[in-house]
């Protein structure tokens, strides 16, 4: 793999992979310890045990409690937190660089050796979690689209898990889990910042020792290829509404025709649905579309939240929009402010450290090429009127959509759904 100036990478007996990134302006360093571990390689009985696994990491170690890893990363002035995905769970911390060993040496030991106290009180956070989580449907919908999409398939089930696994499960089981998933060729250290890689590379090797063996792959096997209409009844102000449909992997050339087409769609305060849906017709808050890709598949989708007299009225703009985009295509105009707009937030985004760190993490966790700035902006810029039509007929294709959502009363948005798909009606 070709890398960037300034990015390096070694790999590690057992297969663990250190990459680096040195950015000779600042005198922090961002430092991401990753597993190629979520939601998606649980069983259904393992339901939520890695997002419940991170919250663990913090709980304590054989030389520190958990108010003590507080307090150690207080004391270096460091920012420390942790997240869980469908696919990856990291621990992280940015610090100023003089502080670099001893992050490393902490956060090695609450990644791969946590004792796991205080287990019950901890199983109560999570479930407050869930709880809380539960009370906010413009997030939950989108929980209910995956279901929708993806079905009994393991990215159909939410990251949290359920509180039924979250109260029972024993800690033999969750210290199994961590042992079978978090191994040396499963993890990658990644740092960005004020750094020198052969020092990151010697303090990995002396502070993360990971056990070895084979990773079963990620569940999966096919999607199911049919679309589905979920509602989940809850009393509430509004209608959440998500549709969406199958994507393309993280790996595909089309992801920056996809990135500029979601821009027009709806990713932008420009965007078709943001002006149609908010700006003209006042019919919503919240509004907009987006996509997400996993190693071997990917969402588009797209949400509205609107009280129950607009329902009929947003899905039929959406559906009108749809169908334009399919059929019409994008102006010229149109292609040429998203593609400035993608270039700038990809500037944005990598003057972060932690942005780098993440970034690099996950190609090195998945590998996919690591572009750099310029190779990105040619990508972009690259995107033609005809790519962005091919794809937003595959994509958007009325059969293949399913719909979500939460409200009031599921005939009411049953009814509504037909400008978006004839077929989710029925």
């Amino acid at each position: 793999m070709t890398l960037p100036e300034n990015v390096e990478l070694t790999e590690l007996d057992g297969g663990l992979q250190v990459v680096t990134e040195t950015v000779p302006a600042v005198r922090s360093v961002a430092l991401g310890l990753w597993v190629k571990t979520g939601s998606r390689d649980e069983t259904p009985a393992q339901a939520g045990v890695s997002h419940f696994l991170e919250h663990l990491l913090f709980k304590g170690t054989d030389r520190y409690s958990a108010i003590e890893i507080s307090e150690y990363f207080d004391g270096l002035g460091a920012m420390t937190n942790a997240a869980t995905s469908k696919e990856t769970t990291h621990l992280y911390s940015r610090f100023l660089d003089e502080h670099t060993e001893a992050a490393l040496d902490l956060l090695a030991e609450m990644f791969l050796e946590p004792t796991f106290p205080d287990i019950d009180s901890e199983r109560q956070v999570v479930i407050e979690e869930i709880a809380m989580y539960e009370d906010e449907p413009s997030d939950r919908v989108h929980d209910v689209l995956a279901d929708a999409i993806f079905g009994d398939h393991p990215l159909g089930r939410r990251v949290l898990g359920t509180t039924e696994v979250i109260g029972s499960i024993p800690i033999p089981d969750i210290s199994t889990y961590h042992q079978e998933r978090y191994r040396g060729s499963n993890l990658v250290v990644s740092a960005a910042g004020s750094l020198e890689h052969e020092r990151i590379v010697e303090l990995v090797r002396t502070h993360l020792q990971p056990g070895g063996g084979e990773i079963e792959a990620s569940n999966g096997g096919a999607p199911r290829d049919a679309a589905n209409l979920c509602f989940y009844p809850k009393e509430t102000e509004q209608y959440h509404i998500c549709f969406g449909a199958p994507g393309i992997p993280r790996n595909d050339d089309r992801r920056f025709a996809l990135t500029v087409m979601d821009t027009i769609f709806g990713g932008s305060s420009s965007s078709r649905l943001f002006r149609e849906v908010r700006e003209k017709r006042g019919l919503a808050y919240a509004v907009g579309s987006y996509s997400e890709q996993f190693a071997d598949r990917g969402t588009v989708a797209m949400y509205v939240g609107t009280r129950e007299d607009n329902v009929a009225e947003a899905c039929e703009i959406i559906g009108h929009e749809l169908a334009s985009l399919r059929t019409d295509g994008v102006s010229a105009a149109e292609l040429l402010r998203a593609k400035e707009h993608v270039k700038g937030r990809l500037v944005l985004a990598l003057e972060s450290t932690p942005g780098r760190m993440s970034r690099n993490a996950r190609s090195a966790l998945f590998g996919t090429p690591l572009l750099t700035l310029d190779e990105l902006i040619g990508k972009t810029e690259a995107v033609t009127l005809d790519d962005v039509a091919e794809l937003a007929n595959e994509l958007y294709a009325p059969e293949r959509i399913s719909a979500a959502c939460i409200g009031a009363e599921e005939s009411h948005f049953r009814e509504a759904v037909a400008p978006v798909s004839e077929g989710l009606a029925g």
